[in-house]
């Protein structure tokens, strides 16, 4: 089987290694503006530099070469990207979110169906095994019925500023608000949790801290050049030098040596002042969640944390189960007065064998069985993830409007 990768990026090497490595694909053409990326990304995965473009051009005009596309270039980039290699013939394995704007999103679905292509969306958190649990316990109704959900989507401190504001998500207008960008994942874990569409959304947030407002006083635009960096957490050598070769440093250079990170520090945009970036998305956000079923959710992300994990409690009927993504799970079963003890169970769940608490394997392995034709049922098709995005762009336009109760209906009839 022949793949075609678009995006050399994080996102995008993760999905080509895996299948790169399992031998059941060859990545047959590479698509990367970025030189050095994609340069590495020819050498790890065997792709002779005739087959290597810094833009999708040159590969549309060679018609369809391959049985699959990985698309994990930027949010603004789907779109076109998306619909031309479903007009090719390709299936699509297509990074979160589908694309930057609702109606481009349902242009996608509808032109896969129109066209019999199958788009599946990288949502690889249905594939983890604490959310394949947490789902088969519900199901199980081992607590009764869902009742309400709290919802957490912890990004930590570190990794906000990493990605949402020196990083590649920084500015809405490059690429889409964190609602959609980020937390298109959670809204999609919610409807799969509850098997319900989205009711109405109310949602607030705001950017409160990474503001030139922040700023440390004598601070500069870059951390190089700061006069006050010795007492800063988010100095640039501090957040990168110490975790070189791994997730975030790997993100800056090929170079994970002292000197090549520096490089990078002092010329790139990870090196830049926190506080004085282009960045204009949420570092808070809320959201307020009713569903069809009547299931209600309290959704909180928020950049104000030393943790990188979600955190979901499920209210039920009959007990209430709760857990952080990756680790285990707790069933607390309701007892008949406050002298009866808790009925207490935990259950550990399995240890993640790849990124994303081992979403990322699992949802290779769908998407290449799907092309295999051994596996009609991928639970991430465009089809079932368009209502994840949905909700996300109704809690968007909630917060623009000052926290106004949306009913989704009102965007359905568009889509």
């Amino acid at each position: 089987m022949r793949i075609i990768l678009i995006g050399a990026g994080q996102r995008g090497r993760i999905y080509a290694d895996d299948m790169h490595a399992s031998g059941r694909a060859r990545i047959a053409a590479i698509v990367e503006p970025h030189e050095q990326r994609r340069q590495d990304a020819a050498e790890a995965l065997h792709v002779p530099a005739s087959m290597c473009f810094s833009s999708v051009e040159p590969l549309w005009a060679l018609g369809k070469i391959a049985d699959g596309a990985i698309i994990a270039s930027m949010d603004q980039d789907h779109y076109a990207q998306a619909m031309k290699a479903m007009e090719l013939g390709y299936d699509l394995l297509l990074e979160k979110p589908i694309a930057a704007t609702l109606k481009e999103c349902v242009d996608i679905r509808d032109r896969a169906r129109d066209l019999g292509r199958h788009v599946a969306v990288c949502h690889v958190l249905r594939y983890t095994p604490f959310f394949s649990a947490l789902k088969r316990l519900l199901d199980e109704a081992v607590a009764g019925c869902p009742v309400s959900i709290r919802h957490e989507e912890n990004i930590g401190n570190y990794h906000m500023a990493h990605s949402f504001v020196r990083g590649n998500w920084a500015n809405h207008l490059n690429s889409s608000p964190i609602i959609l960008q980020k937390c298109c994942h959670d809204m999609d874990l919610l409807v799969w949790l509850t098997e319900s569409r989205c009711k109405a959304i109310s949602s607030v947030g705001a950017l409160t801290y990474f503001t030139p407002a922040n700023a440390p006083e004598g601070s500069a635009d870059r951390c190089c050049n700061c006069a006050v960096r010795a007492d800063c957490r988010f100095d640039a050598e501090k957040c990168y030098l110490p975790v070189m070769g791994n997730w975030p440093a790997a993100v800056l250079t090929s170079d994970q040596t002292r000197s090549g990170l520096l490089e990078a520090l002092k010329t790139g945009p990870y090196g830049r002042c926190v506080y004085r970036c282009d960045n204009n998305v949420c570092d808070n956000q809320s959201c307020l969640i009713e569903m069809e079923n009547g299931v209600t959710v309290s959704f909180v992300m928020s950049a104000f944390t030393n943790h990188i994990h979600r955190s979901t409690r499920v209210l039920c009927t009959d007990g209430e189960i709760s857990g952080d993504d990756g680790k285990h799970i707790t069933i607390t079963r309701f007892v008949s007065n406050a002298a009866a003890p808790y009925r207490v169970e935990n259950l550990y769940t399995e240890v993640p064998r790849s990124g994303h608490g081992g979403g990322d394997s699992a949802l290779v392995d769908s998407f290449l069985r799907t092309l295999e034709g051994a596996d009609t049922t991928d639970v991430t098709s465009v089809d079932r993830l368009i209502e994840s995005h949905i909700m996300a762009f109704a809690a968007e336009k909630s917060r623009l409007a000052g926290g106004e109760r949306v009913l989704l209906d009102t965007l359905r009839l568009h889509t």
